[in-house]
């Protein structure tokens, strides 16, 4: 990853509403959620997180795809594991680090 699409990812979740939706989108997984059922599950307006996905979605972090009536949101697992990489690639000293993934996770 370069430093300018890290900078641009890390600016979109330095926002504490971005943030909690690439949170839920992460909880999700692979199957994504609606913006209705974001909307619903975060307890904000549908025009504030429109505006959040769009920011999500322009840094990379975020996809949106159609199916058939419903945009469905989902995290860029790939993005966001480029993004941790380059964040930990100079950890211990160029040593090699052992990352934790959390118990069950099965997208990580």
């Amino acid at each position: 990853m370069e430093e300018k699409a890290a900078i641009v990812s890390l600016a979109a979740l330095a926002q504490p509403m971005r943030l909690r939706v690439f949170r839920a989108l992460v909880g999700a997984g692979p199957q994504g959620m609606t913006p209705g059922a974001l909307s619903a599950m975060l307890d904000v307006p549908a025009s504030t997180l429109s505006f959040h996905l769009k920011e999500l979605t322009h840094s990379g972090l975020v996809t949106q795809e159609r199916e058939s009536r419903n945009l469905i949101y989902r995290p860029a697992i790939d993005q966001m594991n480029d993004l941790l990489t380059y964040l930990t690639a100079h950890c211990c000293q160029g040593a090699a680090c052992e990352m934790t993934v959390a118990p069950g996770c099965t997208t990580c």
